[in-house]
């Protein structure tokens, strides 16, 4: 689905190919484009949300936005550095809205492709600062950072997977991703051993059952 936008083609190429064309410039993004990517991220919702089978949740098509920019963009600063130090928190900003299970389930159909930008910019320069920017953003939607290494602390575990889809959904891509450091948090641990009960070993052999009252930070 080729656009002539910079934006669109590359959240379309990303998400279908899961492969990122850079440009030798920083375009801005017009209302036309973010109206396309509301529609467009309505629609993938919609498709995702038939694998979570909940007719609760609807597409937060503002939050999608922003994590769509927010992948553009520091995609595009992988290659594209001159004039944009000052400008930095202007393409980067931070998430004004509220963080719901919808807005992270949103925000997650761009987000999910932020810890392989984080990787590739942590491979040319670890002292870049766009990557504490970065992970900050997936400190708080860290769905969306499973598998990549946050140094999450002071989280609840239980308040934020009260949610029974959002919790499933949780669990799975723990084990997707064989992300053990969240695996054996004694409370994840304990729901994943009840979400795949007997199954467990065919999905994640290696992975303990915790049973030791360890801090349940990370």
């Amino acid at each position: 689905m080729e656009t002539k936008s910079p934006f669109l083609d590359t959240i379309f190429l990303l998400r279908k190919e899961e492969c990122i064309t850079l440009f030798s410039n920083l375009q801005q993004i017009s209302p036309q484009e973010e109206a396309e990517a509301e529609a467009y991220f309505e629609t993938e919702f919609e498709k995702e949300r038939l694998e979570f089978l909940s007719d609760q949740l609807t597409c937060n098509k503002e939050t999608a936005v922003w994590a769509a920019k927010i992948l553009y963009h520091s995609a595009q600063l992988y290659l594209i550095r001159e004039n944009t130090e000052k400008n930095i928190e202007n393409l980067i900003p931070g998430f004004k809205g509220i963080r719901d299970v919808s807005s992270i389930l949103s925000a997650d159909l761009s987000l999910r492709f932020l810890p392989q930008v984080i990787v590739a910019l942590n491979s040319i320069d670890p002292e870049d600062p766009l990557i504490p920017l970065l992970e900050s953003i997936l400190v708080q939607f860290h769905y969306s950072g499973i598998g990549y290494d946050l140094g999450l602390k002071n989280v609840n575990w239980q308040e934020e997977l009260k949610d029974k889809t959002y919790r499933k959904l949780y669990l799975e891509r723990i084990v997707e991703k064989k992300d053990y450091k969240l695996a054996e948090i004694p409370f994840i641990n304990k729901l994943i051993t009840a979400e795949f009960g007997i199954h467990k070993d065919a999905f994640w052999r290696e992975l303990k059952t915790i049973t030791e009252d360890h801090n349940e930070n990370v």
